[in-house]
């Protein structure tokens, strides 16, 4: 009997041990930062929460095997500077950006904490890496480079608006990259077709001049460049199009699901996700110099029929079909 229960007691040991073993808090927990041009917090910024959706599916649970310190800038460019400071002063492993300027702001504040970069526009023309494939220093992620997708919303917003001529471009000029992609929406539109009317604003209360501008100009549509500011302020945004009669063209999902006509450009979601695989394989020791920058593969267009038929305008069914999602 003593022999029966020394062997009973050894098997449940070994049973327990593994359980045991694997409910020990990790032995180091990753301190990861994290610079947005949206916030002023986390919570319902769809940068962090796609960003950490991706870190789970690599085995990252916050609060267990990682600690987000979170800086946003609530669309107003001119914090960066200050925001990426404070995050390199925490001593962060990695530090990860949303936009252009919040890149570079990083990129100024360390050269050796490594950075990831997303929704960056061309990272080569702004001086944040080397080469695409060969980025050098402390920095990689993943790219826009979207200036040519200019050309296929004038394209979409054309068949739309088969007689459209006119089309107002609402664009950020705090914003490095959208210089960019004014001048090759310039030269986009010669080939669809449309005269461009250049609308500035650097913050919302620019937006009612803004509006009035295309109003005073005889803009038939609206082609909303890519800006964290005009993110953080979108359903301004789309409210003041629908009073003025603007169908809109937009980068990303999120201003049509806030009353927007349509979006088209890279996959939002999927390019903050797979931030999560660059930050695991810099936390594993790889260096930010030794992966490559990648670029968007998937792209989606988005339409809302609710709007459309607000606007009094019928999408065509070729481009309904084409539509990886549409709004009802």
């Amino acid at each position: 009997m003593t022999a029966l229960m020394l062997l009973v007691a050894l098997t449940l040991s070994l049973l327990v041990a593994p359980l045991a073993a694997h409910a020990q808090p990790p032995s180091h927990v990753h301190r990861i930062g994290a610079l947005s041009g949206l916030g002023p917090t986390p919570g319902r910024d769809p940068f962090v929460e796609a960003f950490l959706e991706g870190m789970r599916t690599l085995g990252y649970v916050e609060g267990q095997h990682l600690v987000l310190e979170y800086r946003g800038a609530a669309g107003h460019h001119e914090r960066f500077p200050a925001l990426a400071a404070e995050l390199v002063q925490l001593k962060p492993e990695v530090i990860v950006t949303q936009g252009t300027p919040a890149a570079l702001a990083a990129k100024d504040a360390t050269t050796t904490i490594p950075i990831v970069m997303v929704g960056v526009g061309d990272p080569v023309e702004s001086g944040l890496v080397a080469s695409l494939a060969r980025p050098g220093g402390n920095i990689t992620g993943r790219s826009l480079l979207a200036p040519e997708l200019v050309g296929k919303q004038l394209e979409f917003l054309k068949d739309v608006l088969p007689s459209v001529s006119r089309v107002a471009v609402l664009w950020n000029p705090a914003n490095p990259f959208t210089a960019r992609m004014v001048r090759a929406a310039d030269v986009a539109a010669q080939a669809v077709g449309v005269q461009l009317h250049r609308v500035e604003a650097r913050g919302p209360d620019a937006f009612d001049s803004a509006f009035a501008a295309m109003t005073s100009a005889h803009a038939g549509a609206l082609l909303v460049l890519g800006d964290a500011m005009f993110f953080q302020h979108r359903r301004r945004l789309v409210e003041l199009a629908a009073t003025n009669h603007l169908p809109t063209m937009h980068n990303i999902r999120p201003f049509v699901e806030a009353g927007g006509l349509m979006a088209y450009g890279p996959s939002t979601l999927d390019r903050r996700r797979r931030a999560a695989v660059y930050v695991d394989k810099i936390l594993k020791g790889t260096k930010p110099a030794d992966l490559p920058v990648e670029q968007p593969t998937r792209f989606e267009l988005v339409i809302n029929l609710k709007t459309a038929e607000a606007l009094g305008i019928t999408i065509p069914p070729t481009l309904l079909f084409q539509a990886d999602e549409v709004l009802r």
